[in-house]
């Protein structure tokens, strides 16, 4: 007798695995998620107490050490990786009975090959690039800018890799990751796209447009994110009346590029709560995510579901979101001319603007929220789960496609 597709999934924190396990369980799918963090923290997620497995004793210090900076970089590092390594043995040990096991990239050896010797099918959730491809393009970028790099931990490059190349499939939230991985030497037939969902409930516009020229950045202040390729066109004379927002944590190499590029109108504001990071979406006239690297900037979809047009680099995932001078514009990753040439325009054109905020928010509303992804994983997940001898039944039936 068939029975319903079970999921249990992993991650050392929350990320983006807690809003899809959250699809799982209200369609009766979800058997267990694990997470490093402690109770309280995963208290806002509509899951079932007994289906919430923590180990909060190796993630909840580290996040708060992280956020306080309360320890040296080596310290951070080493305690991460002996996280992720105590983490997935804890899942290796305590796995439940299911017919799919997802796990976040970076805790899913030990608990991938535990749950393979017992005929559960497993999936790597990667939301970057190919770890190697990822540390290839950072370190460049910090050579560029004379920066010091920390390089990706070889013991962590050597763990992802088995991961990718063990796990059953590979679940991945644009086509930029995807073609990193094809670039590494990865089967296609392995790679599954799904880009990521928003919140449409949580992101709404709460506040009037400010009259100005107002340029937002949310996110980590740093080279990964593309920070001195927005400064330098921010900068930019031609540029004379916008104001630069930046908003978001800072790095170790954020005052240097602040300095070395500096923006007439700025606006620094540290980190924010969400109704605060919507109320800037909301005055925006545009958001900029100019990344050198993001698997997937969940900051694109949220803006647009405000209303607020995006100017993200082709290493974003953008393209999977939005169509290049419709909703917003794609610009190549490190390009800070092209940059500049999109910003003027928008600047310079009322109408060009409120024409894309319009299409951004029909936009954001047609790619849905985290139901639709969750669904089109449970789909491919269960295609998978059926290949590998399962007699199992999608819980959201067995058409539709894959994003």
């Amino acid at each position: 007798m068939s029975s319903q597709l079970q999921i249990a999934s992993a991650t050392i924190s929350r990320f983006h695995s807690f809003e899809v396990a959250s699809v799982f369980e209200r369609l009766g799918a979800l058997r267990a998620i694990y997470s490093g963090l402690a109770r309280p923290f995963l208290r806002f997620y509509s899951i079932a107490p007994d289906h919430i497995r923590t180990f909060p004793w190796i993630q909840t210090p580290l996040e708060a050490a992280q956020r306080l900076r309360l320890v040296p970089a080596w310290l951070e590092r080493e305690a991460a990786w002996r996280a992720k390594q105590a983490l997935d043995r804890h899942i290796a040990r305590t796995l439940p009975d299911c017919h799919v096991y997802m796990a976040q990239s970076g805790i899913g050896l030990a608990s991938g090959r535990a749950a393979r010797g017992r005929g559960i099918v497993t999936v790597c959730d990667r939301s970057s690039a190919h770890i190697v491809h990822q540390d290839r393009l950072l370190r460049a970028e910090h050579e560029r800018f004379g920066v010091p790099y920390a390089a990706v931990d070889p013991r962590v490059a050597e763990k992802e890799g088995a991961e990718y190349a063990e796990a059953d499939a590979i679940l991945v939230p644009s086509d930029f990751v995807r073609r990193s991985f094809l670039e590494m030497g990865v089967a296609a037939a392995k790679l599954h796209v799904v880009p990521f969902g928003v919140d449409v409930r949580a992101y709404v516009r709460s506040a009037p447009r400010d009259p100005g020229f107002r340029i937002l950045f949310v996110g980590r202040l740093s080279l990964q994110k593309g920070l001195p390729y927005l400064l330098q066109a921010a900068g930019r004379a031609r540029l004379s009346g916008a104001t630069l927002v930046l908003t978001g944590p800072k790095d170790p190499e954020t005052d240097v590029l602040l300095k070395r590029f500096p923006v007439p109108a700025l606006e620094v504001t540290g980190p924010l709560d969400r109704p605060a990071v919507v109320a800037q979406m909301s005055r925006a006239s545009v958001l900029v995510l100019p990344s050198i690297q993001d698997g997937f900037g969940m900051v694109m979809s949220q803006a647009m579901a405000c209303g607020c047009p995006v100017i993200a680099s082709a290493n974003t995932g953008g393209d999977d979101l939005f169509a290049d001078g419709e909703e917003g514009f794609i610009v190549p990753a490190g390009d800070a001319d092209a940059l500049a040439d999109r910003l003027v325009r928008l600047r310079d054109d009322a109408a060009l603007r409120d024409a894309m905020s319009e299409k951004a928010l029909v936009r954001v509303r047609s790619v849905g929220g985290w139901d639709r992804y969750g669904r089109a994983a449970l789909r491919i997940f269960t295609r998978l789960a059926r290949a590998a001898g399962h007699d199992v039944v999608c819980p959201v039936g067995d058409g539709g496609s894959e994003g």
